[in-house]
């Protein structure tokens, strides 16, 4: 990796795009910093925002590098965005219109980019709202007390704040190296790494320390060999007409991967579990009542939370996997280009078959996530640390996939440059 960096920072293009990605990632951190307005940064930070007990605050105190816990103007952070674009494609594979809309290219894919900004405009709209007239009383009664413009002013402040964020993503992806989206929430992760370094340094022991890295390094070492791993099937293309040429057949693979849902699953999961104690926390968050007593059944942490927990992951891994790649179609597109698998009839038979090893596949995949999931907790009370201390096995999958997939396409841009200067010699 850190090769490959040295080597695009002395291409003028790359340099470019690499000091443009900085720019808007730094910018993005400064955003972090800034209150939103009509709220004290005193009052919120005696109010105790941050706590560890806090199931919401710590998700989105970690998915927002901190802006959540300070209230400011990025307290959203991209999370309105990732929704919307997860629910567009859940409703691209539902709606026969926006079907017609994924099969017409760039012009449609742009259209239902589109439609994901203003879906993400109205979800940042709500949350705000939400977090404004609803979660900040709860959370701080009298102390927090802003007149109604004030409470318009963070309503507005922070839903801008989503789509500024949303477009230096955007500007990232088009203008900078690798994807801007998953690259602002990876900086978002690392930069609550401090923290946690600062809370073990305080807390745990040298075994401990021992111990973490040892896991650590495995967990890492897993997240690679599963994100990496496929199940190459192989694909026979016959001699064929078109036209006045005679199209050369050959053999080549279809790769389906292990972890093809990706980090999505988790989230999912994770959103859901959150809602009995969003809804217990809105409500005043009394002990005794009904949705009190689920929100402590369903408390971070315990039995039900982790057993329910892995459940809800291997389902939805199953789902998304099951959007993502449709066995039919497959099999219908390599009928119709005279493509086939070794010793399987194609048609109903191909889809059958890429349909059990999908299945087979998609179960290892499942468990490794839901593992995944759940092994934090695990650790945390194994180990005996404080719920300061929060080892997320979900930001590490983001973290290490996301690193996978710049440094690949840095390696890719580095060799296109490669081939076209050696063109230019010849």
């Amino acid at each position: 990796m850190l090769e490959a960096l040295a080597n695009a920072w002395r291409i003028p293009e790359l340099r470019r795009k690499l000091l443009f990605t900085g720019l808007m990632l730094a910018l993005y951190r400064l955003g972090s910093y800034i209150p939103a307005p009509g709220v004290n940064p005193q009052v919120i930070a005696s109010g105790g925002l941050g706590g560890s007990g806090n199931a919401i605050t710590n998700l989105f105190g970690i998915f927002t590098g901190g802006a959540f816990n300070t209230l400011s103007i990025f307290a959203l952070g991209i999370m309105p965005y990732i929704t919307a674009a997860i629910v567009m494609q859940l409703l691209t594979v539902a709606v026969p219109r926006l079907q017609a809309l994924a099969k017409e290219g760039e012009v449609g894919q742009q259209k239902i980019t589109q439609y994901t900004r203003y879906f993400t405009l109205a979800l940042a709209l709500i949350q705000s709202a939400a977090f404004a007239l609803l979660f900040l009383p709860s959370q701080f009664g009298s102390s927090f007390a802003p007149d109604a413009l004030h409470k318009l002013l963070i309503i507005v402040s922070m839903t801008t704040g989503v789509m500024l964020i949303m477009w230096m993503g955007e500007l990232i992806t088009q203008h900078g190296l690798g994807n801007g989206i998953s690259l602002i929430i990876t900086v978002a992760i690392l930069s609550r790494a401090p923290l946690g370094f600062q809370a073990l340094r305080e807390n745990a022991s040298a075994i401990t320390w021992v111990v973490l890295a040892v896991i650590a390094v495995l967990i890492v070492a897993a997240i690679v060999f599963v994100n990496e791993g496929q199940r190459r099937i192989p694909i026979t293309y016959a001699k064929r007409q078109v036209g006045r040429r005679m199209s050369q057949g050959g053999t080549t693979y279809l790769p389906l991967k292990v972890n093809m849902a990706g980090v999505i699953p988790i989230l999912f999961a994770a959103s859901l579990l959150l809602v009995p104690i969003t809804i217990a926390q809105f409500a005043g968050g009394n002990p005794n009542t009904a949705l009190g007593r689920l929100a402590q059944f369903f408390a971070p942490g315990s039995g039900p939370y982790l057993a329910l927990y892995a459940v809800l992951v291997i389902l939805f891994t199953y789902f998304y996997t099951a959007v993502q790649f449709n066995p039919v179609e497959h099999a219908d597109n390599l009928k119709k280009t005279g493509g086939y698998i070794p010793g399987i009839r194609p048609g109903e038979p191909t889809a059958r078959y890429l349909n059990n090893v999908l299945t087979r596949i998609t179960l290892f995949g499942a468990i490794f996530l839901a593992a995944i999931a759940v092994l934090p907790y695990i650790i945390t009370g194994a180990l005996n640390l404080p719920n300061t201390i929060y080892i997320g096995g979900t930001s590490i999958l983001i973290v290490v996939g996301v690193s996978l997939d710049t440094v690949r396409q840095l390696e890719g841009q580095l060799m296109m440059r490669n081939y076209e200067s050696f063109l230019r010699k010849r």
